[in-house]
């Protein structure tokens, strides 16, 4: 599962690099603050709002019968939002003997439960407490004995209460999307998420991960609905009603959580992988881009059953796109279900795709589908091979510099996280199961495993995940299982490496500092482990690459102390000694190399973090010898991250011949990649040149939505009338860049007549939180217009209370706020040009209209801000306004 409301949170270009490395100088900024699909905010919780108490230690779920195979036949009340049931178990004890089963079952009507037997079914004892149906058996069973269980129940999702995750926001397992067909901008559709535990709110089930069963689901459904599960399609039945019976069968085990459905208009596009059925199930106006989206799945495919040695194992797979999804995606067995923003024209994808995603939940087929972590502790053992599975796929298709740009976006991702939660990776302790679903099971865990690969060698790494995954294949496993894996491959005993990284919180932050001895002829490498005194002393194996007149060698060293002092023989004073050559280290580090060594390593270092170092130590350094020569290099490197990064942090002061000025010229119109065209126009409307003005308008005319965004934010800075006239020749583009460029420009040009725009945009399902933030610096510049105001709040207030993102509720919570202020500062000004005004005049009479209405919209804003604040569930915008 993809968790896309922390990503979206972070950039497409998500380098906070003060996080990772640092060279006593300020850092360069994160670069691509906005994605081409997602927000900026970056929110630090303060530290007296955040609570801290022990949490409890949570077992795997104690087994006392096993699911065998689990029958479903359902259909459904669209108005009602209910789902008609009747559930066919099949169990048996798991060890020990019984004569009662308990079964998950949230927010049910029980009609039936019966023993099912030859000849008729036999009626049982139970009692349903509205999560739990405890079941008394007919007798007691042994474990070679099974039974079948029938139950007829109505599923009621809707009146569920229930709460999601930081990764899944809701909990109801089942949704009816557009259920009366009122909202035109979308389909009737129906589809599940049972990811945690939430199966158990659409069918009776032991809903938890170290459970497998195979399933056979029946779906009843209006005709012209397409219909998707795991397995495959065993029967279509017209009903003659106006309806139709399609029949899923997935004859292999897997977990509860991971049995789906889906149903609605769908057009279905056929791929395959040789003789595996692949099929892309998208809304009809994205079918013709299918392919362009999910095209390369055939060959992910092919790539991951390679390089695992484990071919795929399921009979068929299918992704489907659905509308209001409560993730980013979901990794069902066979049947990945994705959220709408994956539908992209091939315009839209010129500034970026959800490939990651892609990749993402196709590697859960093996971690996370073919073996399940037994328990949510053991979270990791699905979640970060998923998102090393991006790694892997980006290395193999892209190549390392692509690769490498994610894994560091990953680890900042995960250092930025770790400033408010420390927690190991493999976590025994939690209050709630989603909690696990973080930074530190998906991102840390992923570099945790490159750090494994190269420490064991990449024959050994991928032997050893063979070995893992055929010897628990259709089972579950924790993460002993994985490092006894480990150890029969390369026979040694690996406790030192996961119980420091899979089951310790914390990583090192390293300060290196470096020498050369003429004398003796010995480069000296000081390392000191800075992490706070109380935190553990990590080992360290690391490579150091010694670059001398030509040749490099690569020293193995291995640090286990707090400070250790390595030396190494040298002829001559190295050109470059670098630390940490495989940039594989989970950690914080100060690198404190000379200016001439970075320069150094810029042009000779082969990796993509080589190239980003340096650039960072450069960043500020404008009056360095090197530093033209640095910039103009990273903007001519051929990775596109290093050229944006470079873009962004040119300063012009020490531009000899004014090579780095010509080459943001060139790159703003002639760059291939629409992120580098878009860094260098942002350069540009920071110069106050007029004579690029020329650039920055062309750019308004760019195949890229990202690129003509930024063209208008330039321009904006350069000359506000051409900007206002541009943007309004774009108001009926679609773009989600576009609509936040323009909702920039009005939030400080535009008159009241560009509020039924705004608005408009406001309306419309996942509105941005820049544009959110955006209209609220227009809304306080209107306080004064009732009409607008009064048009305004309702907006906002859905906003601030039913948008399913907290961060965009937290926006408009505080464009509200702010609102409030606004509207105090003109009852001022309106009451002190009352007093000035003579009384009983038509200006009087409205100035005190005015006041009358202000103090009655204001006391009614305090108290909905109030309700709002109150009744708000999410922990982390709780937070944030105890603290505001």
């Amino acid at each position: 599962m993809k968790p896309v409301a922390l990503l979206t949170l972070a950039a497409l270009l998500f380098i906070i690099t003060q996080c990772s490395v640092t060279h006593k100088t300020s850092q360069i900024d994160q670069i691509g603050e906005t994605s081409s699909r997602g927000d900026s905010l970056i929110y630090e919780i303060p530290e007296d709002a955040i609570e801290v108490h022990p949490a409890a230690y949570q077992p795997s779920y104690t087994i006392i019968n096993d699911l065998v195979h689990t029958q479903l036949k359902v259909s459904f009340d669209w108005k009602k939002m209910h789902l008609f049931g009747k559930a066919y178990i099949t169990l048996k004890p798991h060890f020990y003997e019984t004569d009662s089963l308990r079964l998950d079952a949230k927010g049910f009507d029980i009609h039936q439960v019966e023993l099912v037997k030859t000849g008729g079914n036999l009626p049982l004892k139970y009692s349903y407490d509205s999560s739990s149906l405890y079941i008394s058996l007919d007798k007691k069973y042994r474990r070679e004995e099974q039974y079948t269980i029938y139950i007829s129940y109505t599923a009621k999702p809707n009146e569920l209460q229930v709460k999601g995750s930081a990764a899944i926001n809701d909990a109801r397992g089942l949704y009816f999307i557009n259920a009366d067909g009122k909202d035109p901008e979308k389909p009737r559709q129906l589809w599940t998420q049972g990811e945690t535990e939430s199966s158990s709110a659409w069918f009776p089930t032991i809903d938890k991960p170290n459970m497998k069963m195979t399933t056979e689901l029946s779906m009843t459904v209006e005709d012209g609905f397409v219909t998707l599960s795991n397995g495959m399609m065993i029967s279509s039945k017209s009903n003659g009603d106006g309806t139709h019976t399609d029949t899923w069968k997935m004859e292999l085990p897997y977990a509860p959580y991971l049995v789906m459905m889906a149903a609605g208009p769908f057009t279905v596009v056929k791929d395959h992988f040789k003789e595996l059925e692949v099929n892309y199930y998208l809304d009809k106006k994205y079918a013709p881009y299918a392919k362009k989206i999910f095209g390369n799945t055939p060959e992910m495919i092919d790539f991951f059953s390679k390089r695992l040695g484990v071919p795929y194992a399921w009979p068929k797979y299918s992704q489907v796109v659905v509308h209001d999804f409560v993730t980013g995606a979901m990794e069902n067995v066979s049947a990945t279900v994705f959220f709408d923003k994956m539908q992209q024209t091939s315009r839209e994808m010129i500034d970026g795709n959800h490939e990651d995603i892609i990749s993402h939940e196709l590697f859960h087929q093996w971690f996370g589908d073919l073996i399940t972590c037994e328990s949510w502790s053991n979270l990791p053992l699905n979640e970060s091979f998923a998102t090393y599975g991006e790694y892997l796929w980006n290395e193999y298709k892209y190549g390392r510099d692509e690769a490498d740009f994610g894994n560091n976006n990953d680890l900042n991702h995960y250092l930025y996280y770790s400033r408010s939660v420390n927690a190991p990776l493999i976590r025994y302790e939690y209050d709630d199961k989603e909690e696990v679903f973080d930074a530190i099971s998906y991102q840390k865990g992923g570099r945790i495993l490159h750090m494994l690969r190269k420490y064991v060698g990449d024959e050994a790494f991928f032997l050893s995940l063979k070995t893992y995954l055929e010897s628990n294949r259709f089972g579950t496993a924790e993460v002993h299982q994985l490092r006894l894996a480990f150890e029969k491959v390369t026979g040694e005993d690996l406790n030192w490496f996961f119980d420091q990284w899979f089951l310790s919180p914390g990583h090192p932050i390293l300060d290196i500092q470096y020498n050369y001895d003429s004398i003796s002829k010995l480069v000296v490498v000081t390392l000191n482990q800075i992490q706070d005194a109380e935190d553990m002393v990590f080992r360290l194996p690391i490579n150091v690459d010694i670059y001398e007149n030509g040749t490099k060698t690569r020293r193995e060293i291995v640090m286990n102390k707090r400070q250790q002092t390595f030396s190494f023989s040298c002829d001559t004073k190295p050109d470059l000694v670098n630390t940490d050559a495989d940039k594989s280290l989970v950690c914080e580090k100060s690198d404190n190399k000379s200016d001439t060594s970075f320069a150094f390593q810029i042009e000779h270092a082969p990796l993509f973090m080589d190239r980003l170092e340096a650039l960072q130590f450069f960043s500020d350094k404008s009056d360095n010898s090197f530093y033209s020569r640095v910039m103009l290099r990273g903007l001519n490197d051929t990775m596109w991250a290093i050229r944006t990064i470079a873009a962004q942090n040119i300063v012009l002061d020490n531009d000899l011949n004014g090579e780095l000025k010509k080459k943001i010229i060139s790159m703003a119109s002639s760059d291939p990649k629409s992120h580098v065209r878009a860094a260098a126009i942002e350069q540009l409307g920071q110069w106050n040149d007029h004579n690029v003005e020329e650039v920055i308008e062309n750019s308004l005319r760019d195949s890229s939505y990202l690129v003509i965004s930024t063209a208008l934010s330039a321009l904006l800075e350069l000359d506000s009338i051409k900007a206002f006239e541009a943007a309004q020749f774009l108001e009926n583009d679609s773009s989600d860049e576009i609509i936040s460029a323009l909702g920039n420009i009005y939030s400080n040009l535009a008159g009241p007549d560009k509020n039924d725009f705004l608005l408009s945009q406001l309306n419309k399902d996942d509105v941005s939180y820049d544009l959110v933030s955006s209209y609220g610096i227009y809304l306080s510049r209107m306080i004064g217009n009732p009409e607008v105001v009064q048009e305004a709040l309702s907006t906002l207030y859905d906003i601030a209370q039913n948008d399913d993102r907290w961060y965009v509720r937290f926006a408009a919570i505080n464009t509200l706020m702010n609102s409030f202020n606004a509207m105090a500062a003109q009852k001022e000004t309106w009451k002190n040009q009352l007093m000035q005004t003579t009384k009983e005049t038509e200006e009087s009479q409205n100035l005190a209209t005015n006041l009358e209405w202000i103090t009655t919209e204001m006391s009614a804003l305090d108290v909905k801000i109030e309700s709002i604040k109150t009744s708000e569930t999410d922990e982390n915008l709780r937070r944030i306004l105890k603290s505001q």
